[in-house]
């Protein structure tokens, strides 16, 4: 390039520099558009992976709750709680997941003695999904004798893990 060129065009014959083109501009700043687009649509895919793993990785976890308060079984549309410990499974019509859920929640109920199982259909109870924080379902709950909620179950869940809930809490000396 001689001296005192523009940057961006060529010298002509005639001794004028010529500029590109509006179009050749605009098919460089496609190039950038598309460049930037594709590290943005990048960055979403990485970024919603790692929530989706996060995500995957607290489902079926038991998260200890502390609360005094009783849930009245009526509420929940049932006679009585279990002598022993009540799961209460809350779950809606269109839940793929709450069927396996449900299996896995009644066979555990039918084998220990004095714990039982209530399903609570929030597609027709909506209301009791803001009273009980349910963000998801399925959401499981297990309840003491008292009724006070004391484990919070979010998603599928395994067997194991609700059987060790039930375990620690009738281990536990401060049970009423």
């Amino acid at each position: 390039m001689a001296a005192g060129s523009a940057p961006l065009g060529r010298r002509l014959r005639h001794g004028r520099t010529h500029r590109p083109s509006s179009r050749a501009r605009a098919l460089a700043l496609t190039v950038v558009d598309v460049t930037f687009a594709l590290l943005a649509v990048g960055a979403l895919v990485v970024l919603t992976t790692l929530v989706g793993v996060v995500f995957r990785r607290r489902q079926g976890r038991a998260r200890t709750v502390d609360s005094a308060e009783a849930v009245d079984p009526g509420l929940l549309g049932a006679d009585r709680l279990g002598p022993e410990a009540t799961l209460v499974q809350f779950s809606t019509e269109i839940c793929s997941r709450c069927p396996g859920v449900r299996r896995i929640l009644t066979q555990v109920a039918d084998s220990r003695e004095g714990v039982h199982y209530i399903d609570v259909d929030l597609t027709h109870r909506p209301d009791l999904a803001q009273q009980f924080h349910v963000l998801q379902t399925p959401t499981t709950l297990v309840l003491d004798r008292r009724g006070a909620i004391r484990t919070r179950f979010g998603g599928t869940l395994e067997r194991a893990a609700v059987e060790n809930e039930l375990t620690r809490l009738q281990k536990e000396p401060t049970r009423a």
